[in-house]
């Protein structure tokens, strides 16, 4: 069956999160599925991030695979054609009949933009703090999230008991870029709402209202659940890297707020 990778971006303001839902909610995936089935019939559609409600994406990846084929770019175009304005397929490529978005995917990366100001154009992709924030506490308080850790913490959902609570996080961190403060987080998997409660904590942290070396006393098995939870609107799944591949760009917003 003819597999193709592709990349996408959206913008989720308008969608109840990647995932389709039946016809009872519009979904980016559902956009896609119908698209992708008026130019090659059946089809079947899988991202590599489940994104949530409001939630945006500059670098989701997602396997097709269909009855029949098409070039790719034949593919892109046509599909393009047929979604709504906020999304959009970046790249479609072959890949092997095997390829599945979310099981071969090694990384997920996440961005989270906080505006340091009000903004006319970007609020939908910003969460606008009117608290002066401290960056280099933030950035301090997010190295030490770099590890293999329990981040049961960091989530609302009640886990099962065979659920996996242990998260590798390959780096985390915190720049200035303007009128933003960005977090950049890669990891092997997620918990449900576990990086927009990242960065609540850390957007504490720079308020003063959380000390830095509380960090480690959270990533406690028994630790309480973390109560902050940040607005989807800041929040980007960036880019998911497969075996072989590496994720090295500068830590610059997606879309910049300015003075």
């Amino acid at each position: 069956m003819p597999t193709f990778k592709l990349t996408i971006e959206y913008e989720g303001t308008r969608y109840s999160g990647w995932q389709a839902q039946g016809n009872t909610q519009k979904t980016v995936q559902g956009h896609l599925l119908r698209a992708a089935t008026q130019v090659l019939g059946e089809v079947d559609i899988g991202g590599a991030g489940r994104t949530d409600a409001g939630v945006h994406a500059s670098g989701q990846v997602a396997h097709l695979r269909a009855r029949k084929t098409v070039e790719p770019l034949i593919l892109m175009r046509k599909i393009n054609d047929l979604l709504p304005h906020d999304i959009h397929i970046l790249r479609a490529e072959k890949a092997p009949d095997r390829f599945h978005a979310r099981h071969d995917a090694t990384s997920r990366v996440y961005l989270y933009q906080i505006s340091r100001r009000r903004s006319a154009f970007a609020k939908p992709f910003v969460w606008w703090i009117k608290d002066k924030l401290d960056s280099k506490a933030m950035a301090r308080a997010a190295a030490q999230l770099a590890g293999r850790h329990d981040f049961t913490a960091f989530t609302d959902k009640r886990l099962d008991e065979n659920e996996s609570r242990i998260v590798v996080v390959e780096r985390c961190e915190v720049g200035v870029a303007d009128d933003l403060i960005l977090m950049r987080i890669a990891a092997s998997h997620y918990l449900w709402k576990m990086v927009r409660k990242l960065v609540g904590v850390l957007a504490d942290v720079g308020r003063g209202t959380v000390r830095e070396q509380a960090i480690p006393e959270m990533l406690r098995p028994d630790a309480p659940l973390v109560q902050p939870t940040a607005p989807p609107s800041g929040l980007f799944l960036e880019a998911v890297t497969y075996k072989g591949e590496t994720f090295d760009r500068p830590l610059v917003p997606i879309v910049p707020v300015k003075s």
